[in-house]
């Protein structure tokens, strides 16, 4: 386990020499300048060879990073200004050009290697496809062999599809997860499916893993908070810690265009916003990712790139509030 398949993103920061940061990109620092642990470590995933359909989610590190310029550090809705959070970027974990076994040992040895030095910090991986997120689980069980993970899922799709048919695609990191025994079935809790895009097979194989299916109907019908809320409740009284995984179609395709696999009756973007915050606020979720975010279907105001980053900013004032 070593930091060594992290490099440095191509863009870099500008911190204001004298007055406090008021934009995100003044506000996040290098990893490797700092002398003490962070609150949060971001780091890149920058991935999408191993994703089913047409994908450009290797993209979404850097336009998510470029996307920060856009972003004041002062949430107004809160009054919660984020530079008293301290957040790190570690920078993307180099992939290789054509080996996708390879470039997922990397992401997986990474997360191990950001888990393990900083235990006390949450770690933020952008993706890159869905595939990651068995790559980053993987990593934190390595760190913590003893512990049990939980997995709130929010995402359109369950993602169990069998890797013996498609290899560590995009669609089985779930699977992949249960099957290699480092998560239990009834550890994981998915929020937001809906519709048409979830074969019975698939559905046969969640009931019978016992994993925890939540249709967005359901959702809203209950309060999309207080099922939040619910299921954290639920897992935290079962695993040790609680990873997060956002992937971005969960969003309606009105709202969200550049996600692979964009589907109509999604969440609304308040409705994700509102989850990430209530999601930030609980102390048992150490780990959280933001996946399947394809820049290049976007339109020119990048709609979901800004989008992703607004998100992962209520995930940290939802975070901010456990410090106070």
């Amino acid at each position: 386990m070593s930091e060594h398949w992290l490099q440095i993103p191509e863009w870099s920061w500008n911190h204001p020499e004298e007055n406090q940061p008021t934009y995100v990109h003044q506000w996040v620092q290098q990893l490797k300048k700092l002398k003490t642990a962070p609150e949060m470590i971001l780091y890149g995933a920058p991935i999408s060879r191993s994703s089913i359909s047409v994908s450009g989610a290797s993209l979404y590190p850097s336009e998510f990073r470029r996307a920060w310029k856009g972003f004041a550090t002062y949430n107004l809705d809160e009054n919660v200004d984020l530079v008293q959070f301290k957040v790190a970027d570690a920078g993307d974990v180099a992939m290789h050009t054509t080996d996708i076994l390879l470039s997922h040992q990397r992401i997986q040895e990474t997360t191990a290697y950001l888990a393990k030095h900083y235990p006390k910090t949450i770690t933020c991986m952008i993706g890159g496809d869905h595939s990651t997120t068995a790559c980053a689980v993987r990593g934190i069980k390595e760190a913590y062999l003893n512990e049990t993970i939980g997995i709130l899922q929010l995402d359109t799709h369950l993602d169990v599809r069998d890797p013996k048919e498609l290899g560590p695609a995009n669609g089985t990191p779930i699977r992949q997860l249960i099957d290699g025994k480092i998560v239990e079935g009834q550890h994981v809790i998915n929020i937001g499916l809906h519709g048409y895009f979830n074969a019975r097979p698939l559905i046969d194989y969640a009931n019978e893993h016992n994993i925890g299916m939540v249709t967005l109907k359901q959702a809203r019908k209950e309060g999309l908070i207080n099922t939040i809320k619910g299921a954290l409740e639920k897992l935290s009284a079962k695993v040790d810690r609680i990873y997060v995984t956002v992937d971005m179609d969960v969003l309606d395709i009105s709202v969200a265009p550049g996600v692979p696999a964009s589907t109509p009756g999604g969440m609304t973007s308040i409705e994700l916003f509102d989850s990430l915050l209530e999601i930030g606020k609980h102390p048992a979720v150490r780990h959280v990712d933001f996946v399947c975010l394809d820049p290049s279907k976007d339109s020119a105001v990048a709609e979901t790139v800004k989008t992703g980053v607004y998100a992962w900013l209520q995930f940290v004032t939802g975070c901010i509030s456990q410090t106070k």
